[in-house]
């Protein structure tokens, strides 16, 4: 991994989701109907991009290994539902404290929160369907199966809104949002998709890494070991 890419993006995702958040605390107007309440947009709504983003990362690498059966694909398919598992909760959680000043209570089983928790415990389960499964290629095709069974979830969790009757608002868009609320939540995407990026190649390396490990002969893991005991002998 490049210098540029281990410092450069978890530095440009900061730096613009700081400046992001400043910009919709302080600098944007509150919302006509919902006042201060609505400030927690910037932070909530990117979040659950980012968790969908994921997920459907994660589905085209789950397709894509069943294909093919490469050891990266499945890397980053647990990549990608990990850090969308991450993402999700945050989302769900924030929208959460949005809830209960907006309508009384912080959870309702409503469409989109039902179908949004039911995304969560999916990927809750295929995060421990990895962790339970010892062999390599039975793992990566079992969570394979997984991650593209869960991801029919995610145009009901999009759709819901649409499709039944539901507390939680449509789908807004730049024609229906004045553009002093539009600028500060799309600065605040774009910095969330940098830090998502940058979470996604850490956690693409480290699963990497463990595959070709559990891939290598004995012999080799040994020869490592030693290896990296007699460097730090001699440092």
């Amino acid at each position: 991994m490049s210098k540029a890419i281990r410092i450069g993006l978890p530095l440009l995702g900061a730096v613009t989701v700081l400046s992001g958040w400043y910009w919709g605390l302080f600098v944007a107007p509150p919302d006509r109907e919902m006042g201060d309440v609505q400030r927690l947009m910037y932070a909530h709504v990117p979040a659950v991009w980012m968790a969908l983003i994921c997920s459907t990362l994660n589905f085209g690498s789950s397709l894509t290994y069943l294909f093919n059966g490469k050891s990266s694909a499945d890397a980053l398919a647990e990549a990608s539902a990990e850090v969308g598992l991450l993402f999700g909760v945050y989302g769900v959680m924030l929208g959460a404290i949005w809830g209960k000043p907006t309508w009384g209570v912080y959870w309702t089983w409503d469409p989109r929160l039902t179908s949004a928790a039911v995304m969560l415990v999916a990927y809750m389960g295929y995060m421990a369907l990895r962790k339970f499964v010892d062999d390599p290629e039975k793992r990566a095709r079992w969570s394979a199966i997984v991650g593209i069974l869960a991801f029919a979830d995610i145009p009901i969790v999009w759709f819901s809104v649409r499709w039944w009757k539901s507390l939680h608002q449509i789908q807004s868009s730049p024609r229906t949002v004045d553009p002093e609320l539009v600028l500060p939540l799309r600065w605040n995407s774009f910095g969330l998709f940098f830090v998502m990026l940058a979470f996604l190649v850490f956690r693409y390396a480290i699963a990497r890494s463990r595959i070709r490990e559990e891939s290598a002969p004995p012999e080799v893991l040994s020869h490592q070991r030693v290896g990296l005991a007699s460097t730090g002998t001699h440092r």
